[in-house]
C-alpha cells in the first residue's frame, strides 16, 4: 500500500454556544471522549492504522489542547502528526491545508466528530474513487443508513435518483479540488439547509430541486461548470460513516454502537 497522501482532521470550534461541548464541559467538541478515548484521538488513531498517508494535519485553534493528550503528543513528538492553526471556517482550514500537500496527495479530510470512522470506510473510499475527478465525496444512502438505525436523524439531499446524507469522508485529489472548496466557502453555512444548499447551483437548478426532478449527476455536472473541476460520489455501504457526534443523542448512539460492536461492517454490521 502506498502512503503517500494527506489526512487532514477539522478539529475547530464550533463556538461558546455548543450545547454539547457545555454538557461534557469542554472547549472543543474533538476532546469529548466516547468510550474513554477522546473523538480525535480515535480518529487519528484511524487514519495512522490504515497506512493510507504520510501526513495527518489536525486544524485547531489551541494545539495545547491536543498536547495535553499523552497518545497525540506521542505522535506529534514522532512527527506522525502535525497540528495547524485552524481558521474561522471548515473551508479556509482545507484552503489553507491544500498549501502544505506538497506533493503528498491525494488529500483526505474528515472531521473530528466522526469517532465511528474505520479502515474499511477509508479502503472503500479509495478502492472505488476511480481517477477521472478532482475531488470525491463519500455519502451513504438512505437506504443504507435507515435500515441499520431507523433512530438515527440525519440531513438527508433528496435527489432524483437517491437521497443521501454525508459522510464528512472528502477525498481531494488534484490541485483543481481547490475550486471546490471555495465554492464549499459560499455554502457552508447553509449544510443543514438543502434547499438554500441548492440555490448556489442557480435558479433552475434549484427549483428543480424543490420539485424532486434534479438528479444527482445534474447536480455534480453543474457543479463542476460552476468551480472548474470534477467531483464524484462514492456510495459508501457503512451506515456508520453517516453518524457525527452534532447532539447528546448521537454521542449516545455511537457509544451503544462501540460497545456492540457493530461498526465498521457494510450496512453497519460486520
Amino acid at each position: 500500500m502506498n502512503a503517500a497522501g494527506t489526512a487532514l482532521i477539522l478539529a475547530g470550534s464550533r463556538g461558546e454556544n455548543d450545547p454539547l461541548c457545555a454538557a461534557r464541559n469542554v472547549s472543543h467538541k474533538a476532546l469529548i471522549p466516547v468510550c474513554g478515548v477522546p473523538m480525535i484521538a480515535r480518529v487519528i488513531g484511524t487514519l495512522a492504522d490504515s497506512g493510507r498517508f504520510s501526513r495527518i494535519l489536525v486544524a485547531i485553534e489551541r494545539p495545547e489542547l491536543l498536547l495535553a493528550l499523552p497518545g497525540i503528543a506521542r505522535r506529534v513528538a514522532a512527527r506522525e502528526v502535525q497540528i495547524i492553526e485552524a481558521a474561522n471556517s471548515p473551508s479556509r482550514s482545507v484552503l489553507a491545508a491544500l498549501d502544505e500537500v506538497g506533493d503528498a496527495w491525494p488529500l483526505l479530510v474528515t472531521t473530528a466528530d466522526h469517532p465511528l470512522l474505520t479502515r474499511e470506510m477509508i479502503e472503500y473510499l479509495f478502492d472505488e474513487a476511480g481517477t477521472d475527478t478532482d475531488a470525491v465525496a463519500g455519502i451513504v444512502e438512505e437506504g443504507v443508513l435507515s435500515a441499520a438505525y431507523p433512530e438515527s436523524k440525519r440531513t438527508y439531499l433528496r435527489f432524483s435518483d437517491v437521497r443521501f446524507s454525508g459522510a464528512n469522508l472528502f477525498l481531494l485529489r488534484t490541485g483543481k479540488s481547490a475550486g471546490i472548496v471555495a465554492f464549499w466557502r459560499t455554502v457552508e453555512r447553509n449544510r443543514k439547509r438543502p434547499l438554500r444548499l441548492m440555490s448556489a447551483l442557480g435558479p433552475v437548478e434549484v427549483l428543480r430541486f424543490a420539485a424532486g426532478r434534479l438528479s444527482l449527476e445534474a447536480a455534480l455536472r453543474r457543479l463542476g461548470r460552476q468551480t472548474g473541476a470534477t467531483l464524484g460520489v462514492v456510495r459508501l455501504p457503512f451506515a456508520e460513516a453517516a453518524i457525527d457526534v452534532d447532539r447528546l443523542a448521537d454521542l449516545d448512539q455511537v457509544e451503544r454502537i462501540l460497545t456492540s460492536g457493530l461498526a465498521g461492517g457494510p450496512a453497519g454490521r460486520k
